[in-house]
């Protein structure tokens, strides 16, 4: 059976892809993986309101969340499996991406120049994920 990683920061770029990923999965018996990316940068100095253990809660919550939504939205019944990654999105994805057979990715998550064609996630992880990437368009 193949395997599916999408990746998921509830942005609607993001949330497209897991609605293509689902759709993709339903036709072709795929496995489905959603990843959310919860690193923290390197700070020096400086205190923050939450814990990395707070973050990846909320990860957790914001990624269910999403997959609730797009699965109940969609009327599917793919299960999919949810994983946390402490680390940066594309680190994470290309990581995960090594025993898929297709990776998933919205064209922009959050941040980056609303002008840009590709966000940079998406754009590394066209040139260096191991398997098939599709990149969707919201």
């Amino acid at each position: 059976m193949s395997r599916i990683v999408v990746g998921v920061d509830g942005s609607p770029g993001s949330r497209a892809a897991l609605r293509w990923a689902l759709r993709y999965a339903e036709q072709s018996g795929s496995q489905v993986t959603a990843l959310i990316a919860c690193g923290l940068p390197p700070l020096i100095d400086m205190v923050l309101p939450a814990t990395e253990d707070d973050v990846a809660a909320q990860a957790a919550r914001e990624l269910r969340e999403t997959v609730d939504e797009t699965t109940a939205l969609l009327g599917t019944r793919i299960p999919v499996e949810c994983r946390v990654a402490r680390d940066h999105a594309t680190r994470a994805l290309l990581e995960a991406a090594q025993d898929a057979d297709l990776l998933v990715v919205g064209h922009r998550g959050h941040g980056g120049f609303v002008e840009a064609l590709l966000g940079s996630v998406s754009q590394h992880c066209v040139h260096h994920a191991p398997c098939t990437v599709v990149v969707v368009r919201r």
